[in-house]
């Protein structure tokens, strides 16, 4: 399915035919839909027979072999913990993967793959000559895995595509991003949105201003049942100060732990972004800006702006994305919502200058 915001990239890609480069990299924010852009590419090239509108038939035996998963010309390079978490655009491009099974598994993308990807490479592929390799997401490589497929990039096998799909592409290697043509995508129209939402299972218009009007992402949010713990993270968030971080810190924990979070995939991860995006609207207002991630709580935010001071919230943000790099796995979380709620009590609490 091509979402219809990106209808326009879709055509373009299709008006390519056989000029498509041998790399790809679709980069912009998380919940547009770049990985059902890149499965429906990689669906188009395998098909025998391609529909007017460019799309796969999904009927002919190679669309058959891809559907059922098992198409010896189509590679997926995913981390093993999205193995598990499912098909869902939004498990893969931006979801939480600090929950459930996926703890267990590796959220990075590791050499072993690459190598497996080069064996597989090497020997002859099937019928329709064309092969696809879909990496994503891209940035989850380390060094040492980017390297190695980056020497494919730079030799590629006659007949491959790689799409690389990134949420993050100043994590990926200079040399990687040279060796792909770029499509970035940024966020639809505002029109747009509302005509796609009329015709699905429309999310909360606060679950939409969070996820920062991308609309997969919101989809993603409805499919948690994140408005309740959404309320929850607004009412407690608001009342620091007085209410005593520490003691925030240690209900948070058990929160994170909570049939109710688990059932949803709520992990630290999601809880540090939504702090994040809670101290950037806040930041937002003391520089005469507007609220963008929480329109409803616009009102309390303006009285915690009135009390805060701007270098002390700006230092506040720049600290939560130290802290985001590091949520994945923290060596200890309790002293991680210590550090943040602290810090964060600290920027609303100082007298305004």
């Amino acid at each position: 399915m091509i979402h219809p915001w990106l209808q326009e990239t879709w055509q373009r890609l299709v008006a390519l035919g056989e000029r498509l480069p041998h790399a790809l990299l679709f980069v912009g924010p998380a919940g547009l839909g770049k990985r059902d852009l890149a499965d429906a590419l990689a669906a188009r090239l395998l098909c025998a027979t391609p529909r007017p509108d460019g799309c796969a038939c999904d009927q002919c035996t190679t669309c058959q072999l891809r559907r059922s998963g098992n198409h010896p010309d189509l590679f997926m390079i995913v981390p093993a913990a999205d193995m598990e978490a499912g098909d869902g655009d939004e498990s893969r491009e931006g979801g939480e993967r600090d929950a459930g099974s996926a703890k267990k598994k590796s959220t990075q993308i590791v050499i072993e793959q690459i190598r497996d990807l080069q064996q597989s490479l090497s020997v002859t592929g099937h019928q329709s000559g064309r092969r696809v390799i879909v990496v994503d997401p891209a940035d989850a490589m380390n060094p040492y895995t980017a390297n190695a497929l980056l020497k494919l990039l730079e030799e590629p096998p006659a007949g491959c595509l790689f799409v690389l799909v990134s949420s993050a592409p100043r994590r990926l290697l200079p040399t990687i991003r040279s060796r792909c043509q770029q499509w970035s995508f940024s966020r639809p129209a505002a029109d747009v949105v509302a005509q796609w939402l009329g015709t699905q299972e429309a999310p909360a218009a606060d679950l939409l201003a969070l996820a920062g009007g991308m609309p997969l992402a919101a989809q993603r949010l409805a499919a948690q049942r994140a408005g309740a713990l959404l309320g929850r993270f607004v009412r407690d968030v608001g009342q620091l100060p007085p209410t005593d971080p520490l003691q925030l810190a240690g209900q948070w924990e058990a929160w994170l732990k909570s049939k109710e979070a688990l059932a949803a995939g709520f992990g630290i991860v999601q809880l540090v972004e939504w702090m994040q995006r809670w101290v950037s609207d806040l930041a937002s207002l003391r520089l005469g800006g507007r609220v963008r991630f929480f329109p409803r709580e616009e009102g309390v935010m303006c009285a915690l702006a009135q009390r805060s001071d701007v270098a002390a919230v700006l230092n506040c943000y720049n600290e939560l994305a130290r802290i985001r790099r590091v949520a994945q796995h923290p060596l200890n979380a309790r002293l991680m919502l210590e550090d943040m709620l602290v810090r964060y009590a600290r920027a609303v609490a100082r007298p305004r200058s």
